[in-house]
């Protein structure tokens, strides 16, 4: 008895595509969603079965699968390069979606709302990223910038290029970040250097840096709070 494998041949109210046109994305489920991205499955394993597997590398969730390398997705039999690089694309187009939502005009009271802010735009990079929120002069967001990105251990920002972009942008408050995929959360003599070497340059410029924050699963670490500005 032939089993009815690919989505082609199964009934047309369970097919991915036809089920998002019918009723909507919203109502697909995360695999029936990612079935659509892989398009095609293999001659023993539909795109839904291959959709569920990449969700199981992701533990079924969807943050943990953002974090995904292609080597990763690979992984799984009926995956290939083409399939895989889809699949980030996918991620990263939701990932800016999210940072585009950046609220324009808000104004932080708290260092916890500050990482809050902070997590939730660097939680996917599996290596260091450096970042700046510019402030105007109500303290209230003017724009965030990633700055530059590094390996696992660290990153190198280069003050200039934090600066230029403060003058562009009219910004007379800085709140430096970046994140630890270590988990750790305690600041490093270089990121002590790092911070009192911008804060000096900025102050040349009426531009005051008002805290460095460290962000990982770990929770967060103010520079102000602890007295290192």
């Amino acid at each position: 008895m032939k089993l009815k494998n690919t989505i082609k041949e199964w009934p047309r109210d369970d097919q991915p595509r036809e089920k998002l046109i019918a009723i909507g994305a919203n109502n697909l489920s995360n695999s029936e969603l990612l079935a659509i991205l892989i398009h095609n499955g293999t001659r023993e394993r539909s795109a839904l079965t291959l959709a569920k597997d990449i969700l199981k590398l992701g533990n079924d969730d969807l943050n943990e699968l953002g974090t995904i390398s292609i080597k990763q997705l690979t992984s799984v039999k009926g995956i290939g390069a083409a399939k895989a690089i889809t699949i980030m694309a996918a991620m990263e187009l939701g990932r800016r979606r999210q940072m585009g939502r950046m609220p324009h005009k808000q104004r932080f009271t708290t260092s916890k709302e500050m990482a809050d802010f902070l997590k939730e735009r660097l939680k996917d990079y599996q290596h260091e990223v450096f970042a700046v929120i510019y402030l105007n002069r109500s303290c209230k967001i003017l724009s965030f910038d990633i700055i530059s990105t590094g390996g696992i251990t660290g990153t190198v920002a280069d003050p200039r290029v934090i600066l230029k972009h403060a003058l562009e942008k009219n910004a007379v408050g800085l709140i430096l970040s970046h994140n630890h995929p270590s988990g750790s959360l305690k600041p490093s003599k270089a990121d002590e250097y790092l911070t009192e070497k911008i804060k000096q340059a900025a102050a040349f410029l009426d531009i005051k840096v008002l805290d460095h924050v460290i962000v990982s699963d770990a929770g967060y670490y103010s520079f102000a709070d602890d007295g290192l500005l």
